[in-house]
């Protein structure tokens, strides 16, 4: 499939969820930079002839009477600097740990803690969490069946993982253990001024 525009809204939504994907998934990283690196080779070799030096060209305009070249390409304007593609992930890490304290719940040692205290905890956080990603994220399930429900996939699907005793071809028949989530849309604040996204939570001083 050939795509030869991409909306504003659509591009927002590309960034974030490649952004997530960058982030967990090692194999797609690769290939983004791989993507990259090809990126600039071509840049490279699309250079325009006027960078070329002066006995080059020369040569070139010398053999113009044999065969005209084709003109260049004009060059193409400076992009702006590339945005951070782990600025959308960063950010709503941040929002998740302002609201809920999902980073301090996560990096407390918890070992010496008891059943009940941990829970408390866990409360606290699970409703702090929650809020922040019901406020910038429509989350939706995957598949509409109640889970322990019986299911026959025809075909393999991305949307579905198949766990247990895998074995054979489609169509697959089991029980639905997880709904699974998809993200259907995705908000996040606009930061404005230079700040460093990877401070999710900035270290705090009480002052006397």
């Amino acid at each position: 499939m050939k795509v030869s525009s991409v909306s504003l809204p659509q591009r927002l939504w590309l960034s974030w969820v490649c952004a997530f994907r960058i982030l967990f998934d090692e194999r797609f990283a690769a290939r983004v930079a791989l993507l990259r690196e090809r990126e600039a080779r071509n840049e490279r070799l699309r250079a325009p002839v006027e960078s070329a030096p002066a006995p080059v060209a020369a040569a070139a305009a010398g053999s113009a009477s044999v065969a005209a070249p084709a003109p260049a390409p004009a060059p193409a304007p400076a992009p702006d600097a590339a945005p951070d593609p782990l600025g959308g992930a960063l950010q709503l890490l941040s929002l998740l740990q302002r609201e809920g304290r999902l980073v301090d719940f996560i990096e407390q040692e918890v070992t010496t803690f008891s059943d009940a205290e941990i829970g408390a905890a866990a409360r606290v956080v699970h409703e702090g969490c929650r809020r922040a990603l019901h406020a910038h994220a429509r989350v939706v399930s995957v598949r509409s069946e109640a889970e322990g429900d019986a299911l026959t996939l025809e075909r393999a699907s991305e949307d579905v993982k198949l766990v247990g005793n895998v074995a054979g071809s489609a169509p697959f028949r089991g029980v639905l253990r997880h709904r699974g989530w998809r993200i259907e849309g995705l908000t996040l604040p606009t930061r404005v001024g230079a700040y460093d996204a990877k401070i999710v939570a900035p270290a705090e001083l009480e002052l006397p």
